[in-house]
C-alpha cells in the first residue's frame, strides 16, 4: 500500500484526511459506521470554555437550494470534553485529534 503520510504544521498524520469540525461531532459517533482509525486526523466539534445551549429553535431555515444554519455553537464546554468526550474518542482512535476551541 502507498505511503500517504503527511506533515502538517509539524504534526505527522498517517494520511491527509482530517474529519471536518462541526460535521463530525466528537468523532466517536462515526466509529459505528466505519473504522475511524483509518483517517489521518479528527477535528472536534467547536467548543467553548463554558457549556452553551446554543440558539433557540428554529435553528435551521430551508429554501430552494439554500440552508441557513444558526445553531449557536451548542456544546458541553471544555471540561466536559476533556473528562468525557476525549476518553471516548481515544478508546476508538489513536491518531491526531485537533481541538476546535
Amino acid at each position: 500500500m502507498a505511503n500517504l503520510s503527511v506533515t502538517v504544521c509539524g504534526v505527522e498524520l498517517k494520511n491527509p484526511l482530517i474529519a471536518a469540525s462541526g460535521t463530525y461531532g466528537f468523532g466517536r459517533e462515526f466509529n459505528e459506521l466505519y473504522d475511524i482509525g483509518q483517517i489521518g486526523g479528527v477535528s472536534t466539534k467547536g467548543m467553548t470554555l463554558e457549556p452553551r445551549l446554543g440558539n433557540p429553535v428554529p435553528r435551521i431555515a430551508e429554501s430552494r437550494g439554500v440552508i441557513l444554519n444558526a445553531v449557536g455553537l451548542q456544546n458541553p464546554g471544555v471540561e466536559h470534553v476533556i473528562a468525557h468526550e476525549l476518553p471516548r474518542l481515544k478508546s476508538h482512535y489513536n491518531g491526531c485529534i485537533v481541538a476546535n476551541v
